[in-house]
């Protein structure tokens, strides 16, 4: 009977992750309001979550649970978590410059059929035709968005390209971290794989900012940008990193995208609400391009789960 509810539990814990993760571009683009960089930002972020991230490693610990990783896992995890954890992290929060918040989660959301096409060049898995006709779908609705952006609402078209690749590159990188977290998180454990990648990841994030910030400049900035930090540490990372890491263990990488389908959704409402940007009946039928590709890959990989 317990192990009937577990999928249950891992969908409830992969829900509320992505509605939390999804607030983040919302409270970036608030900080920006303030002449914040990309880097400060993430530091600032970083610097709030970071104890309860060590909370959360000392508990793991104290579990006694061994671990059994060769050498070469725990290079891997390091570079995951620099690459994987900062790295995508920077590339999305600069992108939020150029793009709207509801544009810069759609191409975000196009991560799963990445995970499906590096899953064939790496792990040399075959892509069926389903997910061909989910990758197509989804790359057709965020190539309408990103048109409806540059040409209908009159948007400069050279910083909002250039923002869009970044996301999207960011959106490469998550997936690769995706895939290779679906290695790491059974020899690990859940708790202890993300206090670990996310303690490294704050350790990049420092070393970018004191080779580049300024510690005046943070001590000057008005305190709605330590709110909003504060918020986005709490909101958007702790508590998503948690809740989506203790989802994979339940369901796999695989069956999580398809409850993360809420993302795009509740960032668009969230847009709406706080930003003042408006949805046109171009950009929701590519969100529902993208959101019916993604689904369509996330049922593939169900059946077969």
């Amino acid at each position: 009977m317990k192990d009937a509810t577990h999928p249950y539990y891992g969908a409830m814990l992969v829900l509320l992750s992505s509605v939390a993760f999804s607030s983040k571009a919302i409270m970036v683009k608030l900080a920006y309001a303030y002449h914040v960089d990309a880097a400060t930002l993430i530091s600032l972020r970083m610097a709030f979550a970071i104890p309860f991230f060590a909370a959360l490693g000392w508990w793991a610990m104290r579990q006694g649970t061994p671990v059994r990783m060769a050498r070469h896992d725990w290079w891997k995890l390091a570079l995951l978590a620099m690459a994987g954890g900062y790295g995508s992290m920077w590339l999305n929060f600069e992108g939020l410059r150029y793009v709207s918040a509801g544009l810069e989660r759609v191409i975000l959301f196009l991560y799963p059929t990445l995970v499906v096409v590096m899953s064939a060049i790496f792990l040399k898995h075959q892509i069926t035709r389903r997910e061909w006709f989910a990758m197509v779908t989804s790359y057709a609705g965020v190539v309408l968005v990103v048109w409806h952006d540059v040409v209908l609402a009159g948007f400069d078209s050279a910083d909002t390209l250039y923002g869009a690749g970044l996301v999207l590159l960011s959106a490469i990188v998550y997936a690769g971290y995706l895939l290779v977290s679906g290695q790491l998180i059974p020899k690990l454990g859940a708790s202890r794989f993300t206090a670990l990648t996310m303690g490294l990841a704050a350790l990049a994030s420092a070393t970018h900012f004191a080779c580049n910030g300024s510690y005046e400049k943070v001590a000057s900035f008005p305190q709605a940008v330590y709110m909003l930090a504060l918020l986005m540490a709490l909101v958007a990372t702790v508590l998503p990193s948690v809740l989506m890491n203790l989802g994979i263990q339940q369901l796999g990488s695989r069956k999580v995208s398809l409850i993360s389908a809420i993302g795009p959704v509740s960032t668009i409402m969230l847009a709406y609400l706080f930003l003042g940007e408006h949805l046109s009946w171009v950009q929701g039928l590519g969100t529902l391009l993208v959101l019916a590709g993604v689904m369509a890959v996330s049922l593939d990989k169900a059946t077969k789960s």
